[in-house]
């Protein structure tokens, strides 16, 4: 089912993983953001945008996780942008024989079977540093960063007040760090997301998370502090007073786990 966020915006929230998929109007159809995740989910999402007769023309992917480069054939075979480093890294993971078995192992158990992978990760790279999606609606800024993922930007529907934040500023994920690959530096590509986020929240009347609900102007500033707060206290080993962590959700309780797994993997860092 739709949400309306704002004037031109609507929400399709999954079932399992509260994922956010976008849909903003244009001229002439919608731009699909991070549609998921199962293939009940996307078809039922083409089945109400056909209703509404409002085709898709085309799509962006925030990053290039697993639930957010997915697309069914119902939604149909339009351009499907990401930012150079995202497509850069969806042309890396395709390049291998095996890249279908490997996103399998990653996914979900409950709904391994039933999420669409025959048009996963197919994503045209923008040019690098572009700032605008090339598309007939509102103009949309492209707010990329170094943070959670390679390649991953925000989006700032400016005209429609909103912030589509792909996978930060959630109520229910605690801020996920990019890998820990010994060359990049986690905490701080966080702080510099966290900072470029801030940058263009004024104005915004509604933040769009990848994950959880989404919040108005009143709560912006408090959920940019809150991931602020907790990337800090990681960094320093310690556990910060953050209900994500200490009180989850019920049923969100392995998220203290994706905490635990961080805790650990910035003390081994700091190790060597």
């Amino acid at each position: 089912m739709l949400t309306q966020v704002a004037e031109g915006v609507l929400i399709h929230r999954s079932e399992l993983l509260q994922n956010n998929a976008v849909v903003v109007r244009g001229q002439t159809g919608v731009l699909l953001i991070d549609p998921g995740l199962t293939g009940g989910e996307l078809t039922c999402l083409a089945n109400d945008l056909s209703e509404m007769g409002e085709p898709v023309v085309a799509g962006f992917s925030t990053h290039p996780d697993w639930d957010h480069v997915l697309w069914h054939a119902d939604l149909g075979d339009v351009p499907r942008y990401g930012t150079a480093r995202c497509a850069a890294d969806m042309r890396d993971v395709r390049s291998h024989t095996d890249w279908r078995a490997r996103a399998e192992e990653g996914l979900p158990p409950e709904i391994a079977e039933e999420t669409p992978l025959d048009l996963y990760g197919l994503i045209t790279g923008l040019p690098a540093g572009a700032v605008r999606i090339p598309w007939d609606g509102p103009e949309i800024r492209i707010v990329e960063h170094p943070a959670h993922a390679p390649g991953h930007a925000a989006l700032l529907i400016k005209e429609r007040g909103v912030l589509v934040a792909g996978d930060m500023l959630s109520d229910v994920f605690v801020p996920m760090l990019d890998d820990f690959n010994g060359t990049n530096e986690p905490v701080e590509d966080y702080l510099v997301g966290l900072r470029r986020l801030e940058d263009v929240a004024d104005g915004v009347d509604a933040v769009i998370p990848g994950h959880g609900s989404v919040c108005g102007a009143d709560q912006v500033h408090a959920r940019i502090e809150q991931d602020r707060v907790y990337v800090r206290a990681l960094r320093d080993g310690g556990v910060p007073d953050d209900p994500r962590v200490n009180s989850p959700k019920p049923g969100w309780e392995w998220v203290r786990d994706i905490h635990a797994g961080q805790l650990q993997k910035l003390a081994r860092k700091r190790a060597s």
